[in-house]
């Protein structure tokens, strides 16, 4: 058994904006709509109790809770106060981070203060420059929400609150220019990128592609334009005369190229440890798994009843950290898999089941091909330059 290290709660099940391309209210999966709006205390007490026995049991002393939604903050301060304190005497060291539009904290300061009392990393959505956040991203009322996301990330990286900043997510979006999407988001000045491939299946495919599913590992002529933008967006990074940020994807599909391993469920063989608590308690996989069919996150555990060993002894969380064997054969029979390890789970839906290669199968072959490119010549010139020396 593999123990969690991460606990993703869902601290609130709505949110202030209305993303069209949201996999939590867009998706197939649509419980959130039987959820209470927040998780309450009780319930942040149960999951406290679950996280100690669950590190105890494992001999953990430190684990990750990621606070999430919907959009978190709309808890309110003295509420988000109240369930920190109590998931932080949960036995092992917590540390805490957040995902968030980041709207909040313009209309409510007060929540920086808690932030900051309990020491959470805040990674805000942004996706670039106003006119592409905008195309998506946008209020209830029908209106861009990037100048109000905008004001929100300034105010996390002033030097009042900046040691809370911890990065930001883009969705990418093939109508964005790459190079631009990224010098926008470096504006900002954040200590780390994501850079996200929209949530898809081979069931309900990403816009903009057409592909039918491999019955081979690629051959590197079939089209990939999600992995030309991202090649774009890594040479603009790779090229810079000094280290401007780092980009989550980029740095570790590097350090998988280069022997390493990664802690990340979107590439690599390493074992998922992410568990996810939502609002009523129940316990659920990945929450990405929402656009693959209605109820594909779920387990029928809940932390009333069951512990977390129970859940890293499931069936579901135990064929996410197979490695290798958990992988179909297109993918076992792929010279890039230990790098690649099939994609983000979620992606590999095809109707039948998980055991397929991702719908961003072409995409990756050509990033993960680019970037070995770049990193063996590099290597070459590093060398070239010794025997002159």
């Amino acid at each position: 058994m593999v123990p969690f290290r991460q606990f993703l709660l869902k601290i609130h099940s709505r949110c202030n904006l209305a993303c069209d391309y949201c996999y939590m209210y867009e998706g197939a999966d649509q419980s959130w709509r039987d959820r209470p709006r927040r998780m309450e205390l009780a319930t942040v007490r149960r999951t406290a109790r679950r996280i100690a026995e669950h590190a105890a049991e494992q001999g953990l002393d430190e684990v990750s809770v990621v606070l999430h939604g919907g959009e978190p903050l709309l808890v309110g301060p003295a509420h988000l106060d109240a369930l920190l304190a109590e998931l932080a005497g949960a036995g092992p060291r917590v540390r805490f981070s957040l995902q968030t539009n980041g709207l909040r904290l313009l209309d409510q300061p007060a929540l920086l203060d808690v932030l900051h009392r309990h020491r959470v990393g805040v990674a805000v959505s942004l996706d670039g420059a106003r006119a592409d956040h905008d195309r998506h991203r946008r209020l209830p009322s029908g209106a861009g929400s990037w100048e109000r996301t905008a004001a929100a990330v300034r105010l996390l990286g002033s030097d009042r609150h900046r040691e809370l900043f911890a990065g930001l997510l883009c969705v990418v979006d093939l109508a964005a220019d790459p190079v631009a999407t990224y010098e926008a988001l470096l504006e900002f000045a954040p200590p780390r990128l994501d850079l996200l491939l929209p949530h898809a299946t081979w069931q309900e495919p990403p816009t903009g592609v057409r592909r039918a599913m491999p019955s081979s590992p690629p051959s590197g002529v079939d089209p990939a334009p999600y992995g030309e933008w991202l090649i774009a967006a890594f040479d603009r990074w790779y090229d810079a005369p000094y280290r401007e940020t780092g980009v989550r994807l980029f740095e570790e599909l590097s350090v998988l190229l280069l022997g390493g391993r990664a802690a990340s469920e979107a590439v690599g063989l390493a074992p998922v440890d992410l568990v996810v608590v939502e609002a009523d308690g129940t316990i659920e996989q990945a929450d990405s798994l929402k656009v693959a069919y209605d109820g594909a996150a779920g387990t029928g555990l809940d932390v009333w009843r069951h512990g977390f060993a129970e859940a890293a002894a499931h069936p579901a969380f135990r064929a996410r950290q197979r490695g290798l064997a958990g992988l179909g054969p297109v993918c076992v029979a792929c010279p890039l898999v230990r790098v690649c390890g099939g994609g983000l789970y979620a992606h590999r839906y095809a109707g039948d089941g998980f055991a397929h290669p991702s719908v961003y199968c072409a995409d990756m072959d050509r990033l993960i091909r680019h970037i070995a490119g770049r990193l063996r010549a590099g290597v070459a010139e590093l060398a070239g330059a010794g025997q002159r020396g």
